[in-house]
């Protein structure tokens, strides 16, 4: 087994201390642990501010580019975490999700938070992604 932390070239620079993504290649697989991510965009401004279908697309739009990053795309997430600071925006996020996951939808876990680290930022998600080599 083998272990490898990275900031894929092309994405957003992590927000504080931590790499976007835990690879983990074994026994003919890949698993793919990404951190959480917000709506944070290049110049560090919280992306859709008070918009959560804004802000999801641009998450997924991170997730997207990290998973291409280490040859995997949608169709191989595993499960995604999500923290919300409004369970009552949950339709919008559903939403988004529906588009960019049309088949079986991944494992999920949703918990409503009071607040995220960044001010603005309504939900932060985390994607596990299992490839095949």
């Amino acid at each position: 087994m083998v272990m490898r932390l990275d900031n894929p070239a092309g994405v957003t620079a992590p927000a504080g201390p931590y790499s976007h993504v835990a690879r983990v290649d074994a026994d003919g697989a890949t698993l793919l642990f990404l951190a959480g991510q917000i709506a944070v965009g290049d110049d560090g401004a919280i992306v859709g501010e008070g918009d959560m279908a804004a802000q999801a697309r641009h998450i997924f739009g991170v997730v997207r580019g990290i998973l291409a990053a280490h040859g995997a795309g949608f169709a191989d997430v595993a499960h995604i975490r999500t923290f919300v600071t409004d369970l009552g925006l949950l339709p919008e996020y559903g939403t988004v999700r529906r588009e960019l996951f049309p088949g079986p939808p991944p494992a999920s876990t949703t918990v409503e938070v009071s607040r995220l680290f960044r001010a603005g930022a309504l939900l932060e998600v985390e994607v596990t992604a299992a490839v095949r080599r």
